[in-house]
């Protein structure tokens, strides 16, 4: 009898883990958004977004009010053409 309702708990267990597994796999998973290019980026930070004690390369008024964010950047580092860490940089 014991045996029994022990081998039907652990099948329950057995069924139950993966499921509990999936619902916890795409919250972890989320990481900052990726745009597809500077249009779609500057949509949602006007100004860029750069790394925090980034410093924009130019020759006229630097860029100084972008979004500083380190893992933003990263995830968007594709689109800084002029590798200063800032992406997509506007005046």
């Amino acid at each position: 009898m014991k045996s029994r309702r022990l081998a039907a708990v652990l099948a329950t267990a057995a069924l139950l883990a993966p499921a509990s597994l999936a619902l916890a796999g795409p919250a972890d998973a989320a990481g900052p958004k990726t745009y597809r290019n500077c249009t779609a980026l500057n949509k949602a930070y006007p100004h860029g977004v750069g790394k925090p004690g980034a410093v924009d390369k130019t020759s006229g008024t630097r860029v100084t009010n972008f979004t500083r964010n380190a893992k933003l950047y990263n995830a968007n580092a594709k689109s800084d053409r002029d590798k200063d860490g800032i992406a997509c940089e506007k005046a």
